[in-house]
């Protein structure tokens, strides 16, 4: 018995798509230029369901989360707007309901509750079900396309290159290294 997480983001028109995990934690890390263009200019629902596999098959859906996604019109994930009500559901718990600091009265803060609540959505029965079938691999549901950008800058071509031109320049490698044939400045990988 294990888990497994699915990624689904629902369109305008309640259409129901698989992000891979992939996808989704690059976006959220920023490490790439990951975009999902097919969302852009969009808030876009997101439902995140964790699956319980027995025998290397889905059984049952364990548990779910539903927020909303902010996606440019580039197709990128505004990373700010997606953590913050994250992170003010995990700060809601540790505040005390009590009156808010100054305004002597029987005013409560709930800053962080309405924070928490613009991040997220509950989805009816029906879509519900769609889910939990989609997420048992028992209803098929188009997978949203992404594409990662190439960094700017210099390839690690260009590096490698510039590398090799140099040592080629030289007639004595650097102690502990050999010499890399190159073809036209460029490694044979390349």
């Amino acid at each position: 018995m294990g888990l497994s997480s699915k990624l689904f983001l629902l369109s305008a028109d309640n259409m129901l798509c698989a992000l891979a995990n992939a996808a989704f934690t690059r976006m959220l890390r920023q490490e790439a230029r990951t975009r999902i263009p097919g969302f852009a200019g969009q808030r876009v629902r997101q439902a995140s369901v964790a699956v319980e596999v027995v025998g290397g098959e889905p059984s049952r859906m364990v548990h779910c989360t539903f927020s909303i996604l902010d996606i440019d019109a580039d197709g990128f994930l505004d990373v700010e707007r997606f953590t913050s009500p994250q992170f003010a559901r995990v700060d809601d718990p540790f505040t005390p309901a009590g009156p808010a600091s100054g305004l002597g009265g029987p005013i409560v803060d709930a800053a962080s509750r309405f924070i928490a609540r613009g991040g997220s959505w509950a989805p009816d029965q029906p879509l519900l079900r769609r889910i939990e079938l989609a997420a048992l691999g028992q209803l098929s549901c188009p997978r949203v396309r992404w594409f990662v950008e190439p960094p700017s800058g210099p390839s690690v071509c260009d590096l490698m290159q510039l590398i090799t031109t140099a040592s080629c320049r030289s007639r004595v490698p650097a102690f502990g290294q050999k010499r890399v044939p190159a073809k036209d400045g460029y490694l044979a990988a390349c």
